[in-house]
């Protein structure tokens, strides 16, 4: 979809910290977002993702300050998700400094907030989050979860996924839980088949662990790739995974620059 390949790291946020398990549990704290968003920035981040991963669990709106601060920070482009329940939760964040909006369970529990999303603010600015597992209770092999992958929805990931589409969603952030963490690589399977019901950008998430992992993932189909706990722990950094990527024929961001200028050209679109 994309001309060059995004690298974006993730910052999976509860209470106020950076945290990341495997699987999506037994949680640890891996520091601070505003100072882990100023260090990936520097490295060459082309958009930053910003998840209150216990915001739907405990029932509350996305930690605004964190946000703000976060935002102030980096001069590309940031994705917020976490207790999106509504137009004016998007337009709060957009209203601190996020760039794109994550939407995940109230999506679900809701559909036409998607198609609110979208007619108010713009396709760009949507982006469906996707926390899938295997199952062999859906056609495709793959179910959509909710409230951080705890609760498993009877949805078929793929066509969830083509319906969150038609109704506006502007890219798929597509995380398997079964990889999240593991280190182990991006589940190619699920990315490929996203590919193939998508018409706009997918991110794949879930599982990067080295820098042979990354490339595999875009030629299966992804327009960008995501990774949290092998940046947060400083086993890579963004400049080995976009040295990685090139090497193996990946158009990439040479800089933030780049993204940069996007960011300022959408917040101009945006009015």
């Amino acid at each position: 979809m994309t001309l060059a390949c995004r690298v974006i790291p993730c910052l999976d946020v509860a209470d106020g910290r950076v945290v990341k398990g495997v699987n999506f549990e037994n949680l640890r704290d891996m520091g601070d977002p505003v100072e882990l968003a100023a260090l990936y920035f520097a490295q060459g981040a082309d958009e930053i993702t910003f998840l209150d991963v216990t915001a739907t669990v405990d029932e509350r709106a996305t930690t605004y300050d964190v946000v703000r601060r976060t935002a102030e920070e980096v001069f590309i482009p940031l994705t917020v998700g976490g207790g999106v329940r509504s137009g004016d939760d998007v337009s709060m964040l957009l209203s601190v400094g996020a760039d794109k909006i994550g939407v995940n369970s109230a999506a679900i529990a809701r559909p036409g907030l998607i198609d609110e999303i979208a007619d108010r603010f713009g396709a760009q600015v949507l982006v469906l989050s996707l926390d899938v597992k295997r199952a062999a209770t859906t056609p495709s092999g793959f179910v959509v979860t909710t409230h951080g992958g705890r609760t498993e929805t009877r949805l078929d990931a793929l066509d969830w996924a083509r319906e969150a589409v038609e109704r506006g969603a502007g890219e798929l952030l597509v995380n398997s839980i079964d990889a999240d963490g593991t280190k182990e690589g991006f589940d190619l399977e699920l990315v490929a088949l996203m590919r193939e019901v998508s018409s706009v950008p997918v991110i794949a998430s879930g599982g990067a662990g080295k820098v042979e992992h990354f490339a595999p993932a875009v030629h299966a189909g992804a327009d960008a790739v995501l990774a949290a706990s092998v940046f947060h722990s400083g086993q890579l950094s963004v400049g080995d995974v976009k040295a990685a990527l090139a090497a193996d024929g990946v158009q990439i961001r040479s800089s933030s620059e780049d993204a940069a200028a996007e960011r300022v050209e959408r917040r101009s679109s945006d009015g």
